[in-house]
């Protein structure tokens, strides 16, 4: 399953809660948080544009998007490894957040060219890994935005990238992201807000997969 939302909507925090819970509850859970800072060239690339480098990069949607989704694509056999590996595998972002952010930074909505064709990108030519589910946490863009400040501030390797600093951006992005979510754009979509217990998500979660693994 993938989570989705904003950035600073909390989505590090909800899946270490219900990494937890389900532990607790006897299945064993997998993460991968995209894009894979530090461990990826492709997602170095590409905070690096975000941040002034490379030129023109971040200037060009598809460039950029093309860029995220090769960084998955450099993580298919991690990932095929963990789906065989653990009853539950939770994505920190996955092929969804290059759908929204693309479409947002266009002014296009869901049923746009631009989803089109990242669903055909990576889901098509890149043969990436359909999620079975997906999860949009739903924060609004000015506490996701007041979070993302409060991170950079308390962690300087942390500052906003260019994304991160447009509050319209944001915006427009969580837009696009509750059509896809209304959608159940390539999977079903569950959406929660900033005060959904994560004991309530472990739960459908472990009703969904089984209480002693997914059979």
């Amino acid at each position: 399953m993938a989570l989705e939302g904003l950035d600073g909507a909390g989505k590090r925090t909800l899946v270490g809660k219900v990494t937890t819970l389900l532990e607790e509850r006897g299945l064993s859970v997998g993460t991968v948080a995209f894009p894979r800072y530090g461990d990826s060239v492709h997602a170095d690339l590409g905070a690096e544009a975000l941040k002034g480098r490379h030129g023109d990069l971040a200037e060009s949607v598809y460039g950029m998007a093309i860029v995220w989704a090769t960084d998955r694509k450099a993580a298919v056999h991690d990932l095929e490894e963990l789906l065989t590996r653990y009853d539950v595998v939770i994505l920190d972002r996955y092929v969804a957040s290059n759908a929204a952010y693309g479409a947002a930074r266009l002014h296009q909505a869901a049923d746009g060219d631009f989803v089109g064709w990242i669903e055909e990108l990576e889901f098509g030519r890149l043969a990436l890994p359909r999620p079975n589910l997906q999860i949009y946490l739903d924060v609004p863009v000015d506490v996701a935005g007041e979070r993302a400040r409060g991170r950079e501030a308390a962690d300087s390797a942390r500052a906003l990238d260019a994304y991160e600093r447009d509050g319209g951006l944001q915006a427009r992005t969580g837009a696009v992201y509750r059509e896809l979510a209304d959608s159940n754009w390539i999977s079903p979509w569950w959406v929660v807000g900033p005060d959904t217990d994560p004991g309530a998500i472990a739960e459908k979660l472990a009703l969904s997969y089984g209480d002693h693994g997914a059979p």
